[in-house]
């Protein structure tokens, strides 16, 4: 499994059968053994598949007269990467078609004969059949089509599915003037003043190693924004890895306790504010059991979530969420916000955000607080703070299909309180 192919073939099992996030099977060295150009490679590979496998199933449907043994998995998902190879990233035939049978050596080697006939097949007649399939669609799993087209209309539902379909860019957060470094980074200054370049190898490029920014999606670095002037204030940011918030915060001067239940991920928190020379309080706790000295002035609850905002960027989320994760979810925000608000101190700001596109997770449960006499208000976002096609009904929405001529966001949702 030395080659960038053979990594993608491991990486695509560990998602769709053994139900693993894709960042996680990364995280264990699954690329440590390819240079980075390779690295690059697997990862688009895998992420190509995942974000189009309606659509490359439905193509081998067609191209496979018999279905493949249930025991043939990695068959399949041999074809599925020499079509995604040949179809969508434009390798050269030979080399798509060749280093797919060469995936199968060994235990497969029965197969080999159908998936080199099938990609050879695939290389004359597949754009055709490709330009003709209902992407968006055939690329999004039931559930999550019928509850956007629920929630938004399915003219947006499928915008958002169709904003899916595309490999985003590179989002950058700045400590301070993200202007002077867009020519240096070849990056656009966004509204919201973020900095996008296409994507590239993070830690080669300017600036990173001497701390002056980090990776932080466009819409995630929004929600920070509702709690106003932080300096100088006690300000809890719960559930906070990755940590892209928590730095936010402390570029803005609060005195910043990020609490994460993962001392792993707290670790990468603590990784990132060293290189951005940034300061600020880390606690290895359960959030909605933490208790601190004192009040804060603010609480940012970004709290667990179906993350099906997050598609764009994590595209194995459509492959192993479901309904009935929305559900438990809902249950852990709930206790969350409550806690959060029993800590909050009279007459404070509490942002609550997820980076989900589902409502049950966002005006609903804002719905549900307000409905339970909880004692906070609702302080609706204004246009002066976010540009306002961002806003819906005094809350902070975020879709993957808004600025869609700049590469698109991730999907979030927040909702600002104030406790009286």
């Amino acid at each position: 499994m030395s080659d960038a192919r053979g990594v993608a073939h491991f990486l695509l099992d560990e998602v769709l059968r053994r139900r693993r996030p894709l960042d996680e099977a990364l995280a264990e060295g699954s690329l440590d053994t390819l240079d980075s150009r390779d690295r690059a490679f697997s990862r688009l590979l895998v992420a190509t598949v995942l974000r189009r496998l309606g659509q490359l199933d439905d193509l081998i449907a067609r191209f496979v007269e018999k279905p493949l043994p249930d025991k043939a998995a990695p068959v399949f998902d041999a074809l599925r990467l020499g079509l995604a190879q040949l179809l969508v990233l434009g390798t050269a035939d030979h080399a798509a078609v060749y280093s797919s049978v060469r995936l199968l050596q060994g235990r497969f080697d029965g197969f080999k004969g159908l998936v080199n006939a099938v990609l050879r097949r695939a290389a004359r007649e597949g754009q055709p059949l490709l330009k003709a399939q209902d992407a968006a669609r055939l690329s999004t799993p039931d559930w999550l089509w019928e509850s956007w087209s629920r929630a938004y209309g399915e003219q947006t539902a499928r915008a958002i599915a169709e904003a899916h379909l595309a490999e985003p860019p590179l989002d950058l957060s700045f400590r301070k003037d993200a202007w002077l470094w867009a020519p240096r980074l070849e990056a656009e200054l966004l509204p919201t003043g973020t900095l996008r370049r296409s994507t590239g190898a993070v830690g080669e490029l300017p600036g990173f190693a001497d701390g002056h920014w980090w990776v932080q999606d466009a819409a995630a670095a929004l929600p920070v924004r509702l709690l106003g002037d932080v300096a100088g204030r006690r300000v809890a940011d719960l559930c906070a890895a990755p940590g892209g918030k928590t730095l936010q915060l402390a570029v803005a001067g609060a005195a910043v306790t990020a609490v994460d239940r993962s001392a792993r991920r707290l670790e990468r928190v603590r990784e990132n504010l060293q290189r951005l020379r940034l300061d600020a309080n880390l606690v290895v706790a359960d959030a909605a059991a933490w208790h601190p000295a004192e009040p804060p002035d603010a609480i940012l609850v970004d709290a667990p979530c179906s993350a099906t905002g997050t598609l764009r960027r994590h595209p194995d989320v459509a492959h192993l969420k479901t309904p009935a994760d929305v559900g438990r979810l809902m249950a852990v925000q709930d206790r969350l916000i409550d806690h959060a608000i029993s800590l909050l101190s009279t007459g404070g700001t509490l942002v609550y955000c997820v980076c989900s596109l589902e409502i049950e997770e966002g005006p609903q449960r804002i719905a549900r607080l307000l409905g339970s006499g909880a004692p906070v208000e609702l302080v609706p976002v204004m246009p002066t703070e976010v540009p306002a096609e961002l806003i819906r009904d005094g809350f902070l929405r975020t879709l993957p299909c808004h600025w869609k001529d700049r590469g698109g966001m991730d999907g979030f949702f927040a909702a600002r309180l104030r406790k009286r």
